[in-house]
């Protein structure tokens, strides 16, 4: 397959429409914002809104649809996010019960779409400073762990807040918490470095979702707010639906990165 990191988002979006692509995003159409995905049902679309407010590192919101409306239109006009996200998973009554490539025949005219920034927005900027990026390097996701840092709960919505992990040597590190500073619309700062029993995670090579990579001597897990927050809140929350991106899977925009750069 082509080299989809240079291709522009809409011809990245159109292969994963005809589901050639139907994997991690990481790396794709290097420049231009990624965004997390969830759906539901309009009775909860205000409770999870004020659930966003409240919890702006985990979940930054970027665009909302219009009530049955499948059209991300701040994000790219021509999108259409029932097929335009690689994978997708289908949580009933707080139990993921499917993952599927196309939510068409999901889709109820009474949903309402968010789209939530995603710290592959960032990768770009930390790899143009000389940062690697371990999960590019290593051709896999992104780790992402379920932690003890409680999300403030809104209306029927509440849970832990998920992270994700890249291992940096601590002179990167320091050096990644004032590129992605920068980015506050696509979860900022760290929200930890370090010993990861700190924030509740036991076993740092057993991640929640994605997949594990490699640390090597001498580098520290540094970790970010994520966007599969929704997904733990929604096993927690057990709303009667909620339709996810799958982990590491994000709908690319026509954003570049840098309108959500602060400085």
């Amino acid at each position: 397959m082509q080299d989809v990191s240079l291709l522009a988002p809409k011809d990245v979006r159109e292969l994963i429409r005809k589901q050639e692509i139907t994997g991690p995003t990481a790396g794709m159409s290097k420049g231009y914002t990624q965004a997390n995905l969830a759906i539901l049902k309009k009775e909860h679309a205000f409770d999870f809104l004020l659930f966003c407010q409240r919890n702006q590192k985990q979940c930054p919101v970027l665009d909302v649809t219009e009530v049955g409306s499948f059209s991300p239109a701040l994000l790219a006009k021509d999108a259409d996010i029932r097929k335009d996200i690689p994978k997708y998973r289908i949580y009933r009554d707080g139990v993921f019960t499917e993952e599927v490539n196309d939510i068409t025949d999901y889709w109820e005219d009474d949903m309402v779409a968010f789209l939530i920034g995603c710290s592959f927005t960032f990768e770009t900027p930390l790899l143009e400073s000389g940062i690697p990026v371990r999960h590019i390097e290593e051709n896999c996701n992104v780790p992402m762990y379920k932690t003890n840092i409680p999300c403030i709960k809104a209306g029927v919505f509440e849970g832990p807040t998920v992270v994700s992990m890249r291992p940096m040597s601590p002179e990167d590190a320091i050096r990644a918490v004032q590129i992605t500073s920068r980015f506050p619309a696509v979860h900022g700062a760290p929200l930890h470095i370090g010993n990861p029993r700190q924030i509740g995670i036991e076993d740092i090579t057993k991640p929640d979702f994605g997949d594990a990579v490699t640390i090597k001597p001498g580098e520290v897990p540094v970790f970010w707010a994520c966007g599969v927050t929704p997904q733990a809140v929604a096993m927690q929350s057990k709303p009667s639906i909620m339709i996810t991106h799958a982990p590491g899977c994000m709908f690319i925009s026509d954003v570049r990165d840098e309108v959500y750069s602060v400085i």
